[in-house]
Order: C-alpha cells, then sequence, then structure tokens
C-alpha cells in the first residue's frame, strides 16, 4: 500500500468516526434540550426516522452501481430540506401547545 492510499484510508475511517461521533451527539442534545414529554415524544420520532433515513441512503449509495447511485442525491437533497423545515415547524407547535398547556395549568 502506497503512503497516499494509506493516509487516504486514514482520512476515511477518522472522517466516519467523526461525523458519526457528531451525529450522536446531535441527536442526544436535540432530546437533551427539549421542553417537555410531547416535544421529547417528537424528537426521539424525529431522531429514529432522520437516522434510519440517512442509514438507507448511505447503504444505496455504496451499494448501487456508478451511474445509479448519482441519482440518489436527488431526492436526498429535496427531502432532507424539507423534512428539517417541517419538523422544526411540528417542535414549534408543540412548544407553544405545551407552553399554553403549562400556563393553563399553572392558573389553577
Amino acid at each position: 500500500m502506497s503512503n497516499g492510499a494509506m493516509w487516504g484510508w486514514i482520512g476515511g475511517i477518522a472522517g466516519s468516526v467523526l461525523g458519526l461521533a457528531g451525529g450522536i451527539i446531535g441527536t442526544y442534545f436535540s432530546i437533551r434540550n427539549t421542553n417537555g414529554p410531547l416535544e421529547r415524544s417528537f424528537m426521539i420520532k424525529s431522531a429514529v426516522v432522520c437516522w434510519i433515513a440517512i442509514l438507507i441512503f448511505l447503504g444505496l449509495l455504496l451499494g448501487l452501481p456508478d451511474p445509479y447511485r448519482y441519482f440518489m442525491w436527488i431526492p436526498y437533497s429535496i427531502l432532507l430540506p424539507l423534512g428539517i423545515i417541517c419538523g422544526n415547524r411540528r417542535q414549534q407547535a408543540i412548544r407553544q401547545q405545551e407552553s399554553q398547556k403549562e400556563q393553563v395549568d399553572g392558573t389553577r
């Protein structure tokens, strides 16, 4: 194995480990920083859906033959931003719902 190939493998493995660690830490803090039980439940479900979707995307990206795997970027680049926008809106609606419920329960 040449020196350049070895550094390529080291970079690929290190990048994968750092990316996975970042995803795990981001998921943990997204769930930890929720304000109520409904929001926490939503965030756990969202995290599971995102992890499954990304694993499927990566599996198809690595498993499909050369011309077809590039087409996987089209739905990914459309569905990821839409999912983020819809998820953020839903989380904000849950926060407002829980804060209104808390205000009603607190005034009694």
